[in-house]
């Protein structure tokens, strides 16, 4: 196997610095998890308060919101990313760095 294969996880590598790296690769990536916490921790916070609303039913709307939070800021970090490779250059003459 090879050396420079980017697909082997270095041993040296930590969890906190691993998140660091990716966060800088894809910065979307962590913001869409923290919208998946607040909105499940808002949701668990209004399950005290759902009135007649079985739990299901709430836990259901919850998820959902959830997924679309985190879906909704992936699609924002995928436009960004193609605004960034393919318009900005192309029509303002900045290279990527």
């Amino acid at each position: 196997m090879s050396s420079d294969n980017q697909w082997s996880a270095d041993e040296d590598e930590s969890q906190l610095s691993r998140l660091a790296r990716k966060s800088r690769d894809s910065p979307f990536v962590p913001v869409g998890i923290a919208g998946f916490v607040t909105v499940v921790a808002c949701g668990l916070y209004k399950l005290k308060y759902r009135g007649n609303q079985k739990v299901s039913i709430h836990l259901i709307h919850m998820r959902v919101a959830a997924q679309g939070v985190t879906v909704g800021v992936l699609t924002l970090g995928v436009l960004y990313s193609m605004y960034k490779d393919y318009i900005r250059p192309r029509f303002f003459g900045v290279t990527k760095k």
